[in-house]
């Protein structure tokens, strides 16, 4: 199974294309989509579209799994954040390609067995799980691969 992780974001959005047999996971392909910020909010928003549709293209995933908004510290982000996942869920959808949507919790259970892990700790444990690139340094990419691989075990163990 081919699954396509994903990361939302307005500035930033990571992805990874993981391959899954069993409990086995590959990275097949990982990186981010940044927007240029002088398209402003609509062009920013038509530029994630398009890449998302375009990894569909490539990379002809099985399923997608995205991360949900649950809670968010930052009220001035918030907005961009879900008009970005509104777009991505759009072109998954023009794509034919079904999506699930774990929150930041149940992903860092599922990665490192206690929903308040932090970004080093969910860090460590994705790299257990599958090889890193090791000129991956955005947190948005990390993340991307363990939304991916906490929608493998969830297919593979029933968690959720």
């Amino acid at each position: 199974m081919r699954i396509l992780g994903i990361d939302p974001g307005i500035q930033i959005t990571g992805y990874s294309i993981l391959d899954c047999t069993g409990d086995n996971y590959k990275v097949v392909a990982s990186g981010s989509i940044q927007t240029d910020k002088s398209k402003g909010m609509q062009g920013r928003l038509h530029e994630i579209f398009h890449d998302v549709m375009n990894l569909c293209k490539m990379y002809s995933p099985d399923s997608a799994s995205i991360e949900e908004v649950f809670f968010f510290k930052n009220q001035k982000t918030i907005i961009p954040v879900v008009q970005a996942r509104g777009v991505i869920l759009a072109a998954l959808q023009e794509m034919g390609v079904q999506s699930s949507e774990y929150t930041p919790l149940v992903i860092k259970q599922v990665i490192t067995g206690h929903g308040r892990a932090t970004k080093d700790e969910v860090r460590d444990m994705v790299k257990r799980f599958v090889e890193i690139n090791k000129n991956t340094k955005l947190d948005d990419t990390v993340d991307a691969i363990a939304i991916a691989i906490c929608h493998a075990r969830n297919i593979n163990t029933g968690i959720n």
